[in-house]
């Protein structure tokens, strides 16, 4: 049976917003569409990224910039159909009994093209340092709140290696683990174990979503452009990969 069968609800789990729609935003639409409740949890909002140039620059940097990212994300996930989405940290994404907390971008630098790695500066309460422990805490409160049928975040590579995209796959899966709940991890190329789905018939909402993100990208035709000028192909191919506990961090 495929991964997309028979999955009353699916929790993503994403770093930061626009993560959601670039990576996921045709798969989320696709569960959507054949009746699936997607909900969406977000780690952090994107504090330390950049910011595209125009109407919106003055915001970088800023503590603005982090409610505007709220706005974009809230827009993004109604074109996709996501039913409710939730801040890591708060409830119900909150381990029982611990005071609500905010998890901050912990930042990146590139490596080379197409490979980031951890920032020197990150902050003492930024995501990719907080205690694993209780980042999965807070995780597996929210899906033991929701219930959800599978969970889908990143492989262990984290998509491009951005340190908060590895702590949300580590945490997530030591969550699903906890809960014993299916995880699933997102690919960007086919690989033998893993369920490769092409969604062309996507691409308009995707599009549609990906505009919502106006602080973090921009859409010229088949391609974003994001802040820092970099150029990909808007995607709605993705892998999915069922994940085991057995390596699952205690």
């Amino acid at each position: 049976m495929s991964l997309l069968d028979g999955r009353s609800s699916v929790l993503f789990v994403h770093a930061h917003p626009d993560d959601e729609t670039i990576s996921t935003g045709a798969l989320i639409a696709e569960f959507v569409a054949r009746g699936s409740t997607v909900t969406l949890l977000t780690c952090s909002r994107g504090e330390r990224g950049e910011v595209v140039a125009g109407p919106l620059t003055a915001l970088a940097g800023t503590a603005e910039l982090a409610a505007e990212r709220e706005r974009e994300l809230a827009r993004a996930t109604g074109i996709l159909g996501i039913s409710d989405r939730f801040w890591l940290g708060e409830a119900p994404a909150r381990a029982h009994g611990l005071a609500a907390r905010r998890y901050r971008d912990s930042g990146m630098v590139w490596i080379r093209p197409g490979l980031a790695g951890p920032a020197a500066d990150a902050a003492e309460d930024a995501l990719s340092v907080a205690p694993l422990a209780e980042v999965a805490d807070d995780i597996a409160a929210l899906i033991t709140a929701l219930q959800p049928a599978l969970v889908i975040s990143y492989d262990d590579g984290g998509g491009y290696g951005h340190p908060d995209h590895v702590r949300a796959h580590v945490a997530t899966l030591a969550a699903c683990a906890a809960t014993g709940t299916p995880f699933a991890e997102v690919l960007e190329a086919p690989a033998a174990d893993a369920e490769w789905f092409e969604l062309p018939q996507h691409l308009t909402v995707v599009t549609d979503a990906l505009r919502a993100h106006a602080s973090q990208l921009t859409v010229h035709g088949a391609f974003i452009v994001h802040s820092g000028g970099q150029r990909e192909a808007i995607g709605t191919s993705v892998g999915l990969r069922p994940h085991p506990f057995d390596d699952a961090p205690a």
